[in-house]
């Protein structure tokens, strides 16, 4: 009855590795996939930053798409589809305000 006297405390872990494995190069392509999808996404809403919103939409999407391909856990594919989106998004803007040059 440790939960009802509420003297167990369970701590909050946020963690790709829900398989309780270490999948560093999953967590690391998954990680750039979404840095590349808010850069892409950020600078999409701005019309004079299409250059890098073009790039790093596709950089992202291309490595977000590989990442999806060797995931190991639900949680990596979760963060996957969002980065892959944001990338998409992105890019989508970029091409929109002036493209890739």
């Amino acid at each position: 009855m440790r939960s009802a006297t509420g003297s167990g405390r369970e701590h909050f872990h946020l963690s790709l590795n829900t398989d309780g494995r270490k999948h560093t190069l999953e967590n690391a392509l998954t990680l750039v996939a979404l840095a590349c999808g808010g850069v892409a996404f950020i600078s999409g809403l701005v019309v004079s930053a299409h250059i890098v919103a073009s790039w790093a939409g596709v950089v992202g999407f291309v490595v977000g798409m590989y990442s999806q391909y060797v995931s190991a856990t639900t949680a990596e594919r979760s963060v996957n589809i969002v980065a892959i989106v944001m990338s998409f998004v992105g890019v989508a803007m970029g091409v929109y305000h002036g493209g890739f040059v």
